[in-house]
């Protein structure tokens, strides 16, 4: 931990996610997330109860335990209109794929921006379909393991079972969203990052998001579901940009072990060092700016002392 949590390492990692941009590209990552996966959560939804298996809003509702306005608003945004056909037009099939063609290209200039490769843009097209795909492929494993393996409300159990497969997608997708340029061992430790970030998360989320639901219910109504998705999609994105940044770093620096250029435990311990003495330096020069401002320092307490003296001796 000395050696991965060392200063030189860390400033590297925050300014790979600096240059990416990491806040920016989050935010850019969730919006397409949620103007590709609300249209696609309803279609689901008016499948589902088409089939007779419910819909997207009665298994969110039971996932995340919610009651209330946080359940109405869900129920209100995700369940199909009563009555209405399953199925879209050919306008809605359109808006449909350009939303997640476009939220497959924000993942792809995640890759391409972190590991500082080409752009390629529309020309990667035919890799975005294989990606949503695979990403439809996901998201049916993950719903089926978190319903086969229900263990209450945190669903432990099935996080935990989730996560190997959460790298294993992570990984297939860097390396298809890349066009291949990214080869899959270097893309191992973002995914494993990934995944642990991740499951810790989704545990954060079943605490976060019935309150976030059930307040912006009772604020907007029905579209405070949507605010509350959009910062729970937004957190979610901020832990996958960190990976990756954090990854790369990684796995550069596992090159470089690889090629015997791993930095002496001396330099590891120095770099230590210096950083405890800035430490000690900054909280020494707060103490006594503390110090003085209570009036209490050593000053001042003898000031009465030599005034008194002064008295006595005139």
């Amino acid at each position: 931990m000395t050696f991965w949590l060392r200063p030189a390492f860390t400033l590297r990692v925050a300014k790979r996610f600096q240059q990416i941009v990491g806040f920016d590209r989050a935010m850019a990552l969730a919006s397409g997330a949620l103007a590709a996966l609300l249209p696609l959560a309803i279609l689901c939804g008016s499948v589902l109860s088409g089939l007779g298996r419910g819909d997207v809003a009665d298994h969110v509702v039971e996932r995340y335990g919610l009651t209330g306005g946080g359940a109405d608003s869900v129920k209100e945004v995700l369940a199909p209109p009563t009555g209405t056909d399953v199925g879209v037009d050919v306008l809605g099939a359109v808006f449909l794929a350009i939303s997640l063609l476009s939220f497959s290209r924000a993942v792809q200039r995640m890759f391409e921006q972190t590991w500082e490769l080409r752009p390629l843009s529309v020309r990667n097209t035919l890799n975005g379909l294989r990606w949503i795909l695979g990403l439809a492929a996901y998201l049916i494993a993950t719903a089926w393991l978190h319903t086969a393996l229900d263990s209450g409300r945190y669903d432990l159990v099935a996080v935990a079972a989730v996560a190997p497969l959460t790298t294993a997608f992570l990984v297939w997708g860097g390396w298809v969203l890349s066009a291949r340029r990214i080869a899959p061992a270097d893309l191992v430790p973002f995914g494993a990052i990934a995944a642990v970030l991740t499951a810790a998360y989704s545990v954060g989320v079943a605490v976060y998001l019935p309150r976030a639901l059930s307040s912006y219910a009772n604020r907007y109504g029905s579209v405070g579901a949507v605010f509350a998705t959009l910062s729970t999609l937004f957190g979610a994105m901020v832990v996958i940009v960190g990976a990756a940044a954090v990854g790369r770093e990684v796995g550069d620096e596992l090159g470089r072990i690889r090629r015997g250029e791993r930095p002496p435990d001396d330099e590891v311990r120095r770099e230590w060092q210096e950083l405890v003495d800035e430490v000690r330096s900054r909280w020494r020069t707060s103490a006594r700016g503390r110090s003085r401002g209570t009036g209490r320092g050593p000053t001042d307490e003898q000031g009465p002392t030599d005034a008194q003296g002064t008295a006595d001796e005139r």
